[in-house]
């Protein structure tokens, strides 16, 4: 099964992270299917970037996504 979920990528005390396409069985740091947008949460505004149409596509496919990734694509979704 494949999990659209947060992968960490910043230095220590600077977290960045990115919105991956993974295989569920995959340790955090395995290889992602697909990059799918990013996340600062040091930055107000802008800082929550997703590709919709590849978030979509990769709903249709079966991906299932974490709470977190749920909560926040929805609050983009609401927020155009």
């Amino acid at each position: 099964m494949l999990k659209i979920k947060l992968t960490r990528v910043g230095k220590k005390g600077q977290p960045q992270y990115r919105i991956v396409v993974v295989e569920a069985r995959d340790k955090n740091s395995g290889k992602c299917v697909e990059l799918l947008g990013t996340y600062n949460p040091l930055l107000k505004e802008g800082s929550f970037k997703l590709d919709q149409v590849k978030y979509q596509t990769w709903l249709s496919k079966g991906a299932q996504p974490t709470t977190t990734i749920r909560k926040m694509a929805a609050f983009v979704a609401k927020s155009k």
